[in-house]
């Protein structure tokens, strides 16, 4: 597994409940154990959104007490109520306007009402290609960047390269960004992990690969790591042959127009993607 394995997938299906009403009394949780800080933080960024389900209970009024998921118009279905707009508030805001509206309805008088967020489908992102777990991710907290999302996919799989590319929406103009994943790490800040937002789409292509054969140890395809010299993409084949001469060495390269070049580099000259090395036999 290459350096970004260190990734692990982060728990999802953090619920959080908060009282509103006249005795308003917080109240978190988390399945994930996180701290109580942390999930009232994720109550108040969150914001519901279509396909989400969430369960309302009405203190004392059980038979307003139950679980629905967000139409795609944004709305829940409740007694009493008819149509709710739910879709674009957050948790506690849902509590708000559901306790107004039942109480200037006059159906209640002081309402005390909980909404649990029970499963996080109003805002995705996918994930494809070199990842351990390609797949759709709810963005169940908002905040959420490119490192949190690369997590719950498992991290990048060993023949993942080491950039990535995000496509997406920004202010109603399409997007896209390609991302160093060594910066995520060296770079001070969170500048270099940018931020998730609904819709968007995690690329993670296959590391560019180079080719060996002849008088080599080990021939075939060899993972092309970033800044590699012909030194040591021979030493990933297992050197040269004892009938192997280094005076003998080709790279054949595919420029972007014209035909394949046949080139004599040097041992410490880098190497380029689709580079075939071939090691000739020594004549003595």
């Amino acid at each position: 597994m290459g350096w970004w394995g260190f990734l692990s997938q982060r728990a999802a299906g953090t619920w959080v409940a908060l009282w509103v009403g006249a005795a308003s009394v917080a109240s978190v949780g988390s399945a994930a154990g996180a701290p109580q800080a942390l999930a009232q933080h994720t109550a108040q960024e969150y914001r519901l959104g279509s396909g989400d389900l969430v369960r309302v209970q009405v203190y004392q009024n059980p038979e307003l007490s139950l679980e629905m998921r967000i139409t795609d118009a944004g709305t829940v279905s409740y007694p009493l109520l008819g149509a709710v707009p739910l879709a674009g508030l957050t948790v506690s805001g849902a509590e708000r306007l559901l306790a107004d509206r039942l109480k200037e309805g006059n159906f209640l008088r002081q309402p005390q009402v909980n909404v649990s967020l029970l499963q996080a489908r109003g805002h995705q992102v996918s994930v494809l290609g070199q990842v351990n777990k390609p797949g759709r991710y709810p963005l169940e907290a908002a905040g959420l960047r490119l490192s949190d999302v690369l997590a719950m996919a498992g991290g990048v799989a060993p023949a993942g390269s080491d950039k990535v590319w995000l496509t997406g929406w920004r202010q109603g103009q399409a997007w896209r960004q390609e991302v160093d994943l060594a910066s995520l790490v060296s770079a001070v800040g969170t500048d270099a992990d940018p931020l998730m937002a609904h819709g968007d789409l995690v690329w993670v292509d296959r590391q560019p690969q180079i080719y060996i054969y002849g008088e080599v140890q080990r021939p075939g395809q060899v993972r092309l790591e970033r800044s590699m010299t012909l030194m040591q993409a021979l030493a990933s084949g297992g050197g040269l042959t004892p009938r192997g001469t280094e005076r003998g060495i080709r790279v054949h390269r595919r420029p972007t127009q014209g035909p394949v070049q046949v080139l004599q580099p040097a041992l410490d000259d880098l190497l380029q993607p689709g580079d075939v090395v071939y090691v000739r036999e020594s004549l003595f």
